[in-house]
């Protein structure tokens, strides 16, 4: 599908997202293939490649992330095996077994949650499941890499015969160490080991009295170590147990190397499965990292990012806390070509490389920093000419390298390539160069290929602004400080402030004012009319941002007002609901009373029973059965509602008793005798006082007397009720 140079590739900063790709992985062999990656060809399998990342992705937010998958490299194994008669060390079968038993455990996992990946389980569906290969493995080799003492009869007979001959071997050694040792015939270290067999340290000068084998001596010459005769017989005979062990053990390897080795394309498998999974891996946790998503993949021809980052660029500021700011770039078939013109250093180059890195690493299967509602068709070839091209090899100018990329881009551009270009026709006489760029590019225009040009040459401003499906696109700048804004505007022409930041940099007004009388008098306007514009334009952005800002403040402001009114009318709706309850107690209260006082006067129970049974069934027919879920709801609100009443009267009473204190503060109380007019504090009836006794006094209220506090009195003037 589609055909990508080493040179574009380099341009766009490629290989700088594969290596940051290929240090995410976790094995050599997923490092190589992340390095390697290159844009698909065909259109199914790069959806299948973007889908399986995408699942990827989302195995980081669900609760069935995906197991485990790193492993230990057998390419050296996979290569042995494929020697006939050829056989295999023990730890390399350990490594056999551990890639089978993370590739099998793998292939089960993505079946059982194929509803979650089932792209990733499509990939897995290409390699058999079999626990054939561990088996074999763990019959003859152990979990510590060691081959088992039952892997055969005779392995298992020799090594029983090895281990009665080491007990021999040891309980002759001693019997040879206590003789020896009480004779003083051996040093201080007694015994020691040489050529790992165990020896006694005999002094030098007992040598000839010790009887054994010599099998070598110290540096100084000093003692010598001498293998006892009565041992030497059976460290013979536990040498050539040893022997045939190796030979039994190398004839157990021979023939598991045999059983495996019909199995050697499966490991091959296993091995290229669980290496694309951890590059899949690496690229979902790039695009973790950057934010990517999947963008829509469109059949109609139209490229739209929107918020879209240069992912390099965003990296790096993110790790010096640095702003990347996202452009919003739309190319379709009624706008194919952007001019971007404006001043250096105002994000020119970055905008455009920013389209071409991220519609090359889309149809290489990665997913990408842009806003969700994104989307893009795929191309067959994106063609580039960025940056300062001398060829001192071939002795190629930039301008000649230049021309000679124009030619190769004649030759392959059409209506499914894109082109990027930066700084469009420079390198040769503005006015020579200006022109074939616009022959150049009217040709690309009428291919009908999509592309984006930054230049600096005002013919191809006028020529985008006359073309029907080209557009202009400027960088904001700040109109006052001539700062660079980073944001990509479309549909006007950007000035090069050629004259505005030579004075900001300090140049003087009379070199500038010659130096615009050198040029022809349209060219200035035309220049000052653009910067106006812009000037212009940038204004309107920031109160555009304003309004916006405003209008969001608004937004969420009457948001609040809405959820306050609604919790305002739920809560009149539910003391309404208690204030009707409590008239309706109200009423059969009185009721109550009605007849508890016929009863009262006529003593008929039959009256009072009929009575209660009449306001009983009256009630009854009011009421709507309801469903127990309904009649817990209806009990949980009427006590949400009561404990807001029961606070407000709580507060209000708190309210009242503080006034009451305050008064009480600012009025001071007077002394009370005997015989004055009082009535409590918080009560009606006025009595006298007859008594005074400490703290408390007998008030008299006609009817009866009562003892009380002099605090909770207070005093009643004459004629006063």
């Amino acid at each position: 599908m589609i055909s990508i140079t080493e040179k574009t590739l380099q341009d766009l900063q490629f290989p700088t997202v594969l290596e940051t790709i290929s240090t995410i992985c976790n094995t050599d062999i997923g490092k190589q293939k992340a390095l390697e990656i290159t844009p698909f060809k065909d259109k199914e399998t790069l959806m299948q490649a973007l889908m399986q990342t995408s699942e990827y992705v989302s195995s980081f937010q669900n609760n069935n992330a995906i197991p485990n998958h790193g492993f230990d490299a057998i390419t050296h194994e996979i290569r042995f095996l494929a020697i006939e008669d050829s056989f295999l060390e023990v730890g390399s079968f350990r490594k056999i077994a551990t890639i089978s038993s993370t590739s099998n455990f793998l292939l089960n996992f993505l079946k059982k949650f194929e509803d979650y990946y089932p792209n990733l389980n499509a990939r897995a569906l290409e390699v058999e499941f079999t626990k054939e290969i561990i088996t074999m493995v763990d019959e003859v080799v152990d979990k510590y890499g060691e081959i088992k003492d039952n892997a055969s009869p005779d392995l298992l007979n020799i090594r029983r015969n090895m281990n009665t001959v080491r007990g021999k071997v040891n309980q002759s050694f001693g019997t040879a160490l206590t003789q020896y040792n009480a004779l003083g015939y051996l040093d201080d270290i007694k015994e020691s080991f040489v050529q790992n067999r165990r020896v006694l340290a005999v002094l030098a000068m007992y040598r000839r009295k010790v009887k054994g084998s010599i099998l070598g001596s110290s540096k100084t010459g000093s003692i010598a170590y001498i293998e006892p005769e009565a041992t030497l017989q059976y460290s013979r005979e536990l040498s050539n147990l040893e022997y045939e062990e190796k030979e039994e053990i190398n004839r157990i390897l021979k023939q598991l190397s045999n059983y495996i080795r019909p199995f050697l394309p499966l490991l091959i498998k296993y091995q290229d499965f669980l290496s694309d999974v951890d590059v899949i891996g690496a690229k979902a946790k790039y695009a973790n990292k950057i934010n990517g998503i999947l963008p829509t993949i469109t059949e109609n021809r139209r490229l739209y990012f929107r918020d879209a980052y240069h992912p390099v660029l965003y990296l790096n500021n993110k790790q010096k806390n640095e702003i990347t700011h996202p452009q919003t770039i739309e190319l379709s078939q009624e706008s194919r070509i952007i001019v971007i013109s404006g001043p250096n250093a105002g994000g020119k180059t970055i905008s455009l490389k920013t389209v071409g890195l991220l519609q090359l690493m889309l149809q290489s299967g990665m997913l990408i920093p842009v806003h969700e509602r994104s989307e893009t068709f795929l191309f067959d070839r994106i063609l580039t000419d960025i940056g300062d091209n001398q060829s001192i090899e071939n002795h190629l100018s930039t301008y000649s390298y230049r021309l000679k990329n124009m030619n190769y881009f004649l030759k392959k551009c059409n209506k499914k390539t894109m082109f990027l270009i930066d700084e469009f026709g420079t390198g040769s006489d503005p006015e020579l160069g200006g022109a074939l760029a616009e022959i150049f590019l009217e040709e690309f225009y009428h291919r009908e290929a999509f592309g984006i040009i930054t230049t600096h040459y005002s013919n191809l401003k006028i020529l985008a602004n006359e073309l029907p499906y080209a557009t202009n696109a400027n960088m904001l700048f700040d109109e006052k400080t001539l700062e660079p804004l980073y944001k990509l505007v479309l549909g006007q022409a950007g000035s090069s402030f050629t004259f505005e930041v030579a004075l900001k940099n300090g140049i003087p007004f009379s070199l500038i004012n010659r130096a615009k009388k050198k040029i022809e008098v349209g060219k200035v306007r035309f220049d000052k009319t653009i910067a106006t514009l812009q000037k212009e334009r940038s204004k309107m952005e920031k109160t555009s941002q304003t309004l916006k800002e405003e209008e969001k403040k608004a937004r969420e402001e009457g948001k609040k007002m809405e959820t306050i009114n609604v919790k305002i009318k739920q809560k009149l709706e539910s003391y309404q609901e208690l204030y009707d309850s409590n008239q309706k107690t109200i009423y059969i209260g009185q009721k109550i009373e009605d007849i508890a006082e016929k009863y009262f006067n006529n003593k008929s129970k039959k009256d009072l029973l009929g009575e209660f049974l009449k306001i009983i069934e009256i009630e009854n027919s009011k009421r709507k059965k309801a469903t127990p879920k309904e009649t817990k709801a209806l009990i949980e609100q009427k006590k949400v509602v009561v404990e807001e009443v029961t606070l407000q009267v709580e507060e209000i009473r708190k309210e009242k008793k503080e006034k009451k204190l305050k008064v009480v503060v600012e009025k001071p109380k007077p002394i009370l005798k005997v015989g004055d007019r009082v009535r409590m504090s918080d009560g009606k009836a006025v009595g006298s006082i007859d008594k005074i006794e400490k703290n408390k006094a007998v008030v008299n209220y006609g009817v009866f007397t009562s003892k009380v506090s002099l605090e909770s009195l207070e005093f009643v003037e004459a004629g006063k009720k």
